[in-house]
C-alpha cells in the first residue's frame, strides 16, 4: 500500500515525527525550535542544486538604499563597562562621597538582588581622573589613551539605555532585540539580508577572549551569534585561538583534498534529491556548510598568517598582537576579515563585571582593549577601509553610581545599571568628534538625547543601507525584525 503524504509531499510518519519534534521544541531556545517549526522555504533561500551557496546575494532589493558601511567590526564588551569610570565624567560627586543616593535620583528604580539588601547606597566617585581630548574636546578617562587618540573619529553615545538588568537577557537584548532567546542575531540578520562579501570565507565570523581581569566571567552562548527562526546558514561561524581554527576543517588522516572534493560533489548530488522530495531549507544549508568549510581550508590558513604584516602595523595593536587567542590578536584578526569581505566580525571581550575592586581589575581589563581597539580603528584608516567599515565598542549596560559592597577612597564596586550606559562608534556612515546626550550629575539617569537598543541598532542597520522596518522574517504567522515594533535612527549620529 502506498504510503500516505502530507500536502508538501512528507511521509505521514516523517510529518508527524517532525510535528511531535516541533511541539517538544517551542520551549528550546535557538536553532532546534526553529528547524523544527520553520516548515517553510523563504523567497530566494534556495536556486539550483543543493551544493550551491544561495547566501552569497543576500535578498533581493537589499540594500533598500545607498549604504555607507559595507561591514561591521562589533567590539562587544561582555559584562558591562563601567561608563562613570570610562565615558562619563562627573567630577562633582567628589563632594558626595560616600553620601548616600538621594531618593530624588533613584526614583525608586528597581535594582538587582545583589544590592537591593543593602543598609545604604553610598555613592562612590571614579578614582581616575578625565580630560577633555582631540580637537573635538570630549572628556575620556585617563584610563584610555590610546582610545583618547582617536576621538576626533568617534561618535561617544553617553545615553545609551536598556529594558534589561541582568546580564544574559541583556546581552540577548542587545544582539537579538529582545530579553528571551530565540531570536536572530544582529550578525545573522545581516548575513541573511546582504549576503557575504566573499564566498571563501563565512559572512558572520565570531572570535572570543578572557580578560585579564578575570575570576569568573560571566557565560556566553553561541545563541547571541545565532539564526534563531532564520535558516541555520547564517550563524555566527566561530574561529578559535588554537589547534584548527574551525572545528573539523582538516580532512581526516588518509583523505586528501581531491577526495574530498568527490566525496562533496556526490554528498551534493544525494541532498539535491532529498530536497527535491521534501524542501526542508536546512538539507541546502548543510550542504553549503560543507562547501564553505571546503573553501575555508585554503581561506583560512591565509587569513591566520600574519607574516607579511609590517611590524609598524602589528605595533598599533600593542605586544599581545602576536599571540593567538588574545583581543589584540583578533582585532587584527578582525582587520583582515574586513579586508576579505566578511560582513559581520564580532569579538566578545568577558571580564568587565566588577562588583568588587573596582580600580584595580577595570584598569586591567582596559589595558586589553584600549590599544588594539584603537590600533584597529587606525589600521582601517591606513587602508582607506574605515570609510565603508562600521566599528562599534560597548556592552549591554552600565554600572551604578553607589557601592556594592565596601566603599573607600580607592576601592568600590559597582552594580548593573540599565538606566544610561555608553557606547562609541566609528568609520562607515558615523560622524567623528560627536558626544551624543547628558545624563544626571550622578550618572543615573539620562537628561537629553536618550538612545535606546532598538534605535541603537535601527541606526547600525541604517548605516549598511537597511530600513530596520522592512528587513523583516515571517515566522509563526508574524513579521518579525531586529528592532521588534520599536526603534529609530539616531540622526545626529550620521555623517
Amino acid at each position: 500500500m502506498s504510503e500516505q503524504r502530507d500536502s508538501k509531499g512528507l511521509p505521514r510518519r516523517d510529518f508527524l515525527r517532525r510535528a511531535a519534534a516541533g511541539a517538544a521544541g517551542m520551549g528550546i531556545a535557538g536553532n532546534l525550535s526553529a528547524r523544527a517549526l520553520r516548515g517553510v522555504l523563504p523567497p530566494g533561500f534556495y536556486a539550483g542544486p543543493a551544493w550551491q551557496d544561495p547566501a552569497a546575494a543576500g535578498l533581493p532589493g537589499l540594500p533598500h538604499f545607498a549604504p555607507k558601511a559595507k561591514r561591521i567590526i562589533y567590539l562587544f564588551q561582555s559584562g558591562a563597562p563601567s561608563q562613570i569610570d570610562l565615558f562619563d565624567p562627573k567630577p562633582g560627586l567628589n563632594v558626595h562621597y560616600d553620601e548616600e543616593l538621594p531618593d530624588s535620583i533613584r526614583k525608586g528604580q528597581r535594582i538587582t538582588t545583589m544590592t537591593s539588601g543593602q543598609a545604604r547606597f553610598p555613592v562612590a566617585p571614579s578614582i581616575f581622573g578625565f580630560a577633555p581630548r582631540g580637537q573635538c574636546g570630549t572628556e575620556l578617562s585617563d584610563l584610555l589613551p590610546h582610545t583618547s587618540s582617536i576621538v576626533d573619529k568617534i561618535a561617544l553615545v553617553r545615553t545609551l539605555h536598556t529594558d534589561a538588568i541582568n546580564h544574559d537577557p541583556a546581552i540577548t537584548y542587545i544582539q537579538t532585540g529582545a530579553e528571551q532567546p530565540g531570536r536572530p542575531s544582529l550578525g545573522a540578520w545581516l548575513d541573511y539580508g546582504l549576503g557575504t562579501g566573499n564566498p571563501d570565507l563565512p559572512g558572520y565570523v565570531v572570535m572570543i577572549t578572557r580578560g585579564s581581569a578575570v575570576r569568573d566571567p560571566q557565560a556566553l552562548f553561541s545563541r547571541l551569534w545565532g539564526t534563531g527562526f532564520l535558516p541555520s546558514q547564517h550563524q555566527g561561524v566561530t574561529l578559535r585561538p588554537s589547534g584548527d581554527p574551525v572545528l573539523y576543517l582538516s580532512n581526516p588522516a588518509g583523505v586528501d583534498r581531491d577526495a574530498r572534493r568527490r566525496m562533496l560533489d556526490a554528498l551534493g548530488r544525494l541532498n539535491d534529491g532529498e530536497h527535491a522530495r521534501h524542501g526542508d531549507p536546512e538539507t541546502a544549508t548543510r550542504t553549503a556548510q560543507y562547501e564553505m568549510a571546503y573553501r575555508m581550508q585554503e581561506s583560512v590558513p591565509k587569513l591566520a598568517d600574519f607574516s607579511k604584516e609590517p611590524d609598524e602595523v602589528l605595533d598599533l595593536y600593542g605586544p599581545e598582537v602576536r599571540k593567538p587567542g588574545t583581543y589584540a590578536y583578533n582585532c587584527l584578526m578582525a582587520r583582515r576579515l574586513a579586508e576579505r569581505g566578511v560582513r559581520c566580525i564580532q569579538l566578545f571581550h568577558r571580564g568587565w563585571d566588577q562588583h568588587g575592586d573596582l580600580p584595580r581589575d577595570l584598569a586591567l581589563q582596559v589595558g586589553d582593549v584600549d590599544q588594539p581597539s584603537a590600533g584597529l580603528v587606525k589600521d582601517l584608516e591606513r587602508l582607506g577601509l574605515l570609510e565603508d567599515t562600521l566599528v562599534v565598542f560597548g556592552g549591554e549596560f552600565g554600572r551604578t553610581v553607589y557601592c556594592q559592597g565596601g566603599l573607600s577612597r580607592e576601592n568600590y564596586g559597582r552594580d548593573h545599571h540599565p538606566r544610561c550606559f555608553s557606547v562609541w562608534m566609528a568609520g562607515g556612515g558615523i560622524k567623528g568628534g560627536v558626544a551624543h546626550g547628558k545624563t544626571d550629575d550622578f550618572s543615573y539617569n539620562i537628561e537629553e538625547d536618550p538612545v535606546h537598543v532598538h534605535d541603537l541598532n535601527a541606526t547600525l542597520l541604517h548605516c549598511l543601507g537597511i530600513d530596520h522596518e522592512r528587513l523583516t522574517y515571517r515566522f509563526q504567522g508574524r513579521d518579525f525584525r531586529l528592532t521588534d515594533v520599536h526603534g529609530k535612527v539616531v540622526r545626529a549620529l550620521l555623517a
